[in-house]
């Protein structure tokens, strides 16, 4: 298993202990941006989900949480530009202080999308975080609040982030081999 995984991945861009520090970090960011608030976080399945546990454990505040599933990838490396709604909230936004939590900012077409849907919700506050932010990918100008890390243009897994719905369970971020044999 381990030689077939070194074939297909490159090295690691972030180590596991390297994600963990940096996402205490922003818990410590958030904890300090929203005293006496109690931020509510979304969570973008699949990606997000475990980026968004550790993050609302490093909050020292009292959060809630909801989740929200889109598609814009299916089993290509490249956004189809296309979004679409796979599970909505659970629960209203109306004058949350919301942070909605992505696993990484590419393109900017699903942030921009759900940023839209999200503040037609009426909330307090929209925010955003990100775990990865790649920047050259852009075709949408849309930002985030909180950032872990910048990327270059790679395309990568691990902690979350997948190809085909593998590699999540990577504790660390590393560049996929594309032209591996992935299946």
């Amino acid at each position: 298993m381990r030689a077939r995984l070194d074939e297909e991945l490159g090295p690691p861009l972030f180590t596991a202990d390297a994600i963990q520090k940096r996402v205490r970090e922003l818990g410590a960011t958030i904890t300090r941006d929203y005293q006496g608030r109690s931020p509510h976080l979304i969570a973008i399945l699949k990606g997000a989900s475990i980026f968004h546990a550790d993050l609302v454990r490093s909050i020292e505040l009292p959060v809630s949480c909801d989740f929200i599933a889109v598609a814009s990838y299916g089993a290509l490396t490249k956004s189809s530009g296309e979004v679409r709604i796979l599970k909505d909230l659970d629960e209203s936004l109306e004058g949350k202080d919301v942070l909605l939590v992505e696993d990484i900012l590419d393109t900017g077409l699903t942030l921009n999308y759900l940023l839209q849907n999200l503040q037609s919700r009426g909330p307090q506050s929209v925010k955003v975080v990100v775990l990865l932010n790649k920047p050259s990918r852009r075709q949408i100008e849309v930002s985030a609040d909180y950032v872990g890390f910048e990327i270059p243009d790679h395309f990568v897994v691990g902690y979350g982030l997948d190809y085909n719905q593998r590699y999540r369970n990577l504790p660390c971020i590393s560049t996929l081999r594309v032209g591996s044999n992935t299946a």
